[in-house]
């Protein structure tokens, strides 16, 4: 049809010409928008092209057959065909558990012989964080979710203060001006001040078009990046000349039969204002600087960093499902079989990213952030600590895990904290309170390096389940998951929450474990000399000598008062 338009006439042809010039363009422009078909397509390859080639040949052999009879049966194949692919594939999910199984296989596997340490706790979960973020900004701002990152030698929480989703035209007409980057390890967290910098970007989260980050980043992909590459989480901090950036995490995904999604690097958006040129950029060719998983160990602010997408480690932790074998999580094996437990009213679920120090464990592995799982029994009544999981959270190629079922620890796990937080304090309205964000808390007490969890007790919001009270004192707990004892913490005094854990399990360790006596304080020479000076309470020494000279000199008193 457009070779006979075509060769009807010169106006014919330039407007034929015309047409495919602006269709060109749109399909540069837009590739934003239909990306995410590309992406489709990408991910269902193999299924695809399987349906493709027997429905080609099925509908070929339906126009050659001259009997009815022989049609009817080609559909009813073909029908057949189509629906049990549906049932298996998607309904029993033996599709994600082929793509899980694929992320088994290439997974970089470390067992490890002993837990790491924690350090730089977190105090606040990620929702009370949220909660308070919202509660400092106006009306016409909105906060972007939060994202634990290293900051120089510091670990905060960073954020945008960003137009609202609300107001369209703000979105399409204001800058990103302000990100939070309030610390984790204080329980005070200030939304004020000197946590919150200004910065502008003219690309973010609830911008509009092309200067929502995730069209500007897809933009800037090339062809064959447009098939495999996606956006996924977002997150602030400052590079290695300590200017702020946007870092986006990009999903990879890999093989032919049922392709899996992989780390992909970053995307690194400079900070800078809206302008003409600005504009010509992002619809042209995008915004960022594209940073490889092999080239990220040359940008120290990248390293052991939180930059790796969260649905990437959730994929690579439930992948562990496999170690028992391909079988081994069908409803009739499921000896070895894990998942990742979801918590409920805890809106913040794993990954819980956590500050980790593998000094002594002899792995190689980096001091800093990763991705923590507690794996447990599929069944919903089991919730045993069956493996430790900690994906490192910069994308390093590599998986550590902990067995704690081959040891036979019998640790209890995440989804046991809840109830036995509420069980010790019975008198606490649960109802309007819960125990949430059960994050690992790892130490070497009373002689053996002991695994509790901490967990933070939030007020929900009646009428928003997703509103969290972010108290700037919460009440903290931590819970041995071993002995199952839940321990009230004074959130102010860090310094002394192993002690206060020892005094109040010593005995349990003492009488199970035949331990010894620690945290005993020794008092100094001059210290009692000190107490003895300033107590009013200190009894004189007595001088027996000084006794009887005054018992004789009564004796003597009472003698001469006869004679007289």
């Amino acid at each position: 049809m457009i070779k006979n338009y075509w060769n009807k006439g010169k106006k014919q042809k330039t407007v034929t010409i015309i047409v495919l010039i602006i269709l060109l363009i749109v399909l540069f422009v837009l590739r934003d928008d239909y990306q995410p078909a590309l992406l489709f397509v990408r991910k269902f390859i193999f299924v695809i092209l399987l349906s493709a080639l027997l429905l080609f040949f099925g509908l070929r052999k339906f126009r050659k057959s001259a009997s009815t009879g022989s049609r009817l049966g080609i559909l009813v194949l073909l029908s057949v065909f189509f629906g049990i692919l549906y049932v298996v594939g998607w309904h029993f999910k033996m599709y994600d558990y082929m793509k899980t199984y694929n992320v088994y296989n290439h997974l970089n596997k470390v067992e490890i012989g002993e837990l790491p340490l924690t350090q730089n706790e977190r105090i606040q979960p990620l929702r009370n964080v949220f909660s308070m973020a919202n509660e400092s900004v106006g009306e016409t701002k909105d906060v972007s979710l939060p994202h634990l990152v290293r900051i120089g030698d510091e670990n905060k929480w960073t954020m945008a203060i960003q137009p609202t989703e609300k107001y369209v035209w703000q979105g399409m007409t204001d800058n990103t001006e302000e990100v939070f980057a309030v610390s984790s390890t204080t329980p005070f967290p200030r939304f004020s001040s000197e946590n919150r910098i200004p910065v502008t970007f003219s690309i973010g989260e609830s911008l509009k078009f092309s200067r929502n980050t995730y069209n500007a980043v897809v933009q800037r992909f090339n062809f064959f990046q447009l098939f495999t590459l996606e956006p996924s989480d977002t997150y602030y901090m400052q590079n290695d000349s300590g200017a702020w950036v946007q870092v986006v995490s990009l999903i990879k995904w890999k093989g032919f039969l049922f392709p899996y999604p992989t780390f992909g690097g970053v995307m690194v958006v400079d900070n800078g204002e809206h302008d003409f040129n600005d504009y010509l950029e992002r619809i042209l060719i995008g915004k960022g600087t594209y940073i490889s998983p092999e080239n990220m160990k040359n940008h120290e602010y990248l390293t052991r960093q939180n930059t790796l997408a969260e649905s990437v480690s959730r994929l690579q932790a439930e992948s562990l499902k496999f170690l028992g074998g391909f079988s081994d999580p069908l409803p009739w094996n499921m000896k070895t079989a894990v998942k990742i437990p979801d918590m409920a009213k805890d809106q913040n679920q794993q990954p819980y990213v956590t500050d980790f120090d593998f000094s002594d464990t002899k792995t190689g592995a980096f001091n800093g952030l990763y991705h923590w799982f507690g794996l447990e029994p599929v069944g919903a009544e089991r919730t045993s600590l069956s493996f430790s999981v900690f994906v490192p959270a910069d994308g390093t190629d590599k998986l550590y895990y902990y067995d704690h079922a081959t040891k036979k620890q019998g640790y209890a796990g995440v989804s046991a904290m809840p109830l036995k937080v509420k069980e010790s304090r019975k008198e606490y309205d649960w109802s309007a309170n819960t125990p949430v964000e059960f994050r690992p808390y790892i130490k070497n007490i009373a002689g053996k390096k002991r695994m509790f969890f901490m967990g933070t007790v939030s007020s929900i919001n009646d009428k928003n389940a997703q509103q969290f009270d972010g108290a700037a004192t919460p009440d903290l707990v931590l819970v041995d998951s071993e002995y199952r004892d839940v321990v009230w913490i004074d959130v102010k005094h860090p310094s002394q929450w192993d002690k206060t854990v020892y005094e109040q399990l010593n005995e349990a360790w003492r009488a199970s474990e035949g331990i010894g006596y620690f945290f005993a304080e020794d008092t100094k020479t001059i210290d009692i000399m000190q107490q003895t000076v300033d107590s009013n309470s200190v009894i004189p020494p007595v001088d027996k000598t000084s006794e009887e000279i005054e018992k004789l000199q009564k004796q003597i008193d009472s003698l001469k008062a006869i004679n007289n």
